[in-house]
């Protein structure tokens, strides 16, 4: 049963509570006062000013809405945009939800606990938005919907709760972007986020993050699947962040389920990166995939992966592959836990650089060093995603075009 007095308390208790993960960070020293922005209809988020269009398609934001089944675009504190275009797809601010549906009792905090830390505290006590998102029975998105959380007030610690339902026999397809405006030079963003994929459904979410070099980033995110179900999560980071932790978690509980975690990461100078996935596979015929791809350009990146086989008759695999261009550090972290007879669980880490004998044979072809270089690294980041649909392949290989700029 949802009780909020019970859930503020917990939070409360828990609102001193430093990750078990990962930098401490003093959240006195930001501001979290909310702030105002006016409701942008059609016409006015198609007119904003260009330096934010390019900050927001960089993040997967489309303000034009060409192949998008509908749009969430959070403003620091504020909902400034929020529809859907498709029939059996609800998009809905979360603070609305609580206050008008009753349905959505049964999904918040039910995966993620409010006394992880003192983030996860931060994002019950001092709620500003979130999405929800859901999929009704047996629909089918046709275009990903895409999501926003964006800040531009100096100094703000942004706290948002997103729920995304994809319901029995469902398919969901979501890009989430997150960006700062190219003003912002400090604050702090805290997310939790809850996946419940259920019978036969799919859920594939991909999150893309645009930040400024003094972003702090702190995700807390849980899913479960059902029966049958398909769980895609995908992380891309190719710019400048202070320091971002996270480490999702993912439930495999009913029979053949299946979640796969892609992370492309490129880390620049000055930058720290705690990042990683964790999967249990609870039930026979369970399936787990987590794949890194990190480059250093300078950027301490630490990649955790932690499978954990409960019962027999369950596969699940961990790669973890980084490359050390300019300096800087990669710490690959490979865990594997089996609990019964018969689990089939593997992994494979990798730290290393560009072969020169690689760059030399695309010399010979015609190429320039740094051609040939660009051209390694655009080959190292592009991940073979399956079940991925073309529109979002299409926003990761855009964002691995840009990011190759920024790393050479």
């Amino acid at each position: 049963m949802y009780n909020q007095d019970e859930l503020r308390k917990k939070a409360a208790k828990a609102s001193n509570k430093a990750a078990a993960l990962g930098p401490d960070i003093d959240l006195t020293a930001y501001d979290m006062a909310p702030v105002a922005h006016e409701y942008l209809n059609d016409e006015k988020l198609h007119a904003m000013p260009k330096a934010e269009q390019d900050r927001l398609i960089m993040a997967g934001l489309d303000i034009s809405e060409n192949a998008r089944g509908g749009t969430y675009f959070q403003k620091d504190t504020a909902v400034v945009h929020c529809k859907s275009h498709q029939e059996g797809i609800e998009i809905i601010p979360i603070r609305k939800a609580l206050a008008e549906h009753e349905w959505i009792r049964e999904y918040y905090w039910k995966l993620a606990s409010v006394d992880t830390d003192k983030y996860t505290a931060a994002a019950e006590l001092d709620l500003h938005d979130g999405y929800v998102i859901r999929a009704l029975p047996g629909s089918k998105s046709i275009y990903p919907i895409q999501a926003c959380l964006y800040m531009d007030k100096d100094g703000l610690q942004q706290n948002v709760h997103n729920l995304i339902i994809a319901e029995e026999g469902s398919e969901l397809h979501i890009i989430s972007g997150c960006a700062s405006s190219p003003h912002l030079k400090r604050g702090i963003h805290v997310g939790v986020s809850e996946f419940f994929v259920k019978k036969n459904a799919k859920l594939s979410f991909t999150m893309i993050h645009n930040w400024a070099e003094d972003m702090m980033v702190r995700p807390r995110s849980v899913a479960q699947v059902e029966e049958g179900g398909l769980f895609l999560n995908n992380y891309v980071c190719m710019k400048a962040v202070k320091s971002l932790q996270m480490y999702p978690t993912t439930h495999l509980v009913g029979d053949n389920a299946v979640a796969r975690l892609y992370s492309i990461i490129v880390g620049t100078p000055g930058s720290e990166y705690d990042i990683g996935g964790r999967v249990y596979l609870k039930k026979p015929g369970t399936r787990a995939e987590i794949v890194a791809r990190t480059i250093t350009n300078g950027a301490k990146i630490i990649a955790r992966g932690h499978l954990i086989g409960e019962v027999a008759d369950v596969k699940a695999h961990l790669e973890c592959k980084g490359m050390i261009l300019n300096g800087g550090i990669i710490h690959a972290i490979p865990e594997l836990e089996g609990h019964a007879d018969g689990v089939e669980m593997s992994h494979e880490a990798a730290v290393g650089k560009i072969a020169q004998e690689e760059i030399f044979y695309l010399m010979s072809r015609g190429m320039s060093e740094d051609e040939a270089t660009s051209a390694i690294v655009r080959g190292f980041l592009n991940v073979d995603i399956p079940g991925l649909p073309p529109q979002l392949k299409a926003e990761i290989d855009r964002a691995i075009e840009q990011s190759d700029k920024d790393v050479m």
